[in-house]
């Protein structure tokens, strides 16, 4: 079964976040050695000092308030590009994000130089009808260059009243020039799980983030699969692909979907409590089907640590481009002003004890970046047996066309211009073919 803790977990962006309580002034490290509360007096004379003089010879007054915020900004956002100081407002905004709809642009982001980094537009939102791509850099907001700008200040402005538009200029590698988007914001709501069936026998589950409810949304998506295919599947994808993560309890939850046993994930940091270890149940909803995962370099965070656990017990085949690599794990520490500080405290680690930090989830089967194109029909048309005049009836000709009427319809879900999809089902099929002989 699953550890328990009592927690609550949250996601912004690619964030594994665990809630905890208030900050206090003294922690304990894994060794259970109390951290000293020291001060550096020498530098916070510096500090003081310098407090000092912006109030005084700044060319216009500046607020106390403004000035300690923006120095607890600068604190947390020199660390990693994940933690970060939330006002009252933002840790708001970041609860809600967990429940699966919120107003914005439907993009999720990162900071990288300096720059607004695309991790991957969300399915079936403004972003990703507009054409925004994970691994753009977004150089402007409008007229206003987001370099210098902190993450929760750009994310701020890119949500706004649904129908208001934002032009985004972006700089994507290949492309000669920046290229500009004009997107009109909307309420943003994300159905993370849709699953079809590609053809008889063979089920697709698409997971686009991790949210609160994604483990018992992808339960019901496979029972409708089992139901539609009248019995249980020959295979399934599992598509993980531009999924930023989420909600490590759902990244959990749908990895124990597809194990009888055995570790999923574990943390480790300096704090006691940021140390977690996540065992599967014995139960596997498709019965042992062979799963090919799609991942690509959108796929982060708690997309990893599915991919990680079954590709390291051997339960599914991961095929694609190699992973973003966010391998960290951010603990949400409210603060008594009604605020919150994002601060990483630990690293999550695969079965193997890999760290995919930086690394990422290499794919068993690399697949290039190929779009495919279906033939026009030639108006030459091959001559067969059954053209020819006078040519043997097939006893079972009504059963062969049955056949091929049902195959045909069945490749109507498949889309064709989905090389990676094509090649995940093209694998099952072999599998099962391999496994019947």
């Amino acid at each position: 079964m699953l550890k328990k803790k009592n927690v609550f977990i949250l996601s912004l962006g690619i964030m594994l976040g665990v809630v905890v309580g208030n900050c206090g002034s003294v922690f304990a490290d894994k060794d259970n050695e109390p951290v000293a509360d020291t001060l550096p007096f020498e530098d916070l004379r510096t500090f003081t000092e310098i407090f000092g003089r912006i109030k005084r010879d700044y060319v216009e007054p500046v607020s106390d308030k403004k000035l300690l915020e923006d120095a607890i900004r600068g604190m947390l956002s020199g660390l990693d590009p994940h933690s970060a100081y939330l006002v009252a407002d933002e840790y708001q905004e970041l609860k809600e994000g967990t429940t699966g709809q919120f107003g914005g642009l439907g993009i999720e982001v990162t900071m990288e130089n300096g720059f607004i980094k695309v991790v991957s537009p969300i399915d079936d939102t403004p972003a990703q009808k507009a054409g925004l791509k994970a691994g753009d850099l977004i150089v402007k907001l409008d007229d206003k260059p987001v370099k210098g700008m902190s993450l929760p200040d750009a994310v701020k402005a890119m949500r706004g009243e649904p129908g208001s538009k934002i032009l985004l200029t972006v700089v994507r590698e290949g492309a000669e020039t920046p290229l500009k988007f004009s997107i009109a914001r909307d309420i943003i709501k994300v159905k993370s799980v849709k699953n079809k069936l590609l053809e008889k026998g063979y089920g697709y589950v698409r997971i686009s983030s991790f949210q609160s409810g994604t483990g018992d949304n992808l339960t019901e998506s496979l029972a409708a699969l089992k139901k539609e295919n009248g019995g249980n599947l020959k295979g399934l994808v599992l598509d993980l692909r531009n999924n930023p993560g989420g909600v490590l309890d759902a990244a959990v939850k749908v990895s124990d979907a597809f194990l009888t046993g055995g570790l999923i994930v574990y943390t480790e940091g300096r704090i006691e409590n940021s140390e977690m270890r996540f065992n599967a149940a014995p139960d596997d909803l498709i019965n042992g089907a062979p799963m090919v995962v799609l991942i690509n370099a959108g796929s982060a965070s708690a997309s990893e640590i599915v991919a990680g656990a079954l590709q390291d017990q051997k339960r599914a085949i991961i095929m694609g481009e190699k992973s973003f690599g966010k391998g960290s794990v951010q603990t949400i520490l409210p603060t008594t002003n009604g605020a919150a500080i994002k601060l990483t405290t630990a690293r999550y680690f695969t079965p193997s004890g890999r760290s995919i930090q930086a690394k990422g989830i290499e794919p068993d089967i690399a697949l290039a970046r190929v779009k495919l194109e279906a033939l026009d029909k030639s108006d030459f048309t091959p001559v067969k047996e059954a053209d020819l005049s006078g040519h043997l009836q097939n006893n079972k000709d009504k059963d062969a066309a049955a056949a091929a009427t049902a195959d045909d319809k069945d490749k109507d879900n498949v889309d064709v211009k989905d090389y990676a999809l094509s090649e995940a089902l093209n694998l099952l099929k072999g599998i099962s073919i391999m496994k019947t002989k």
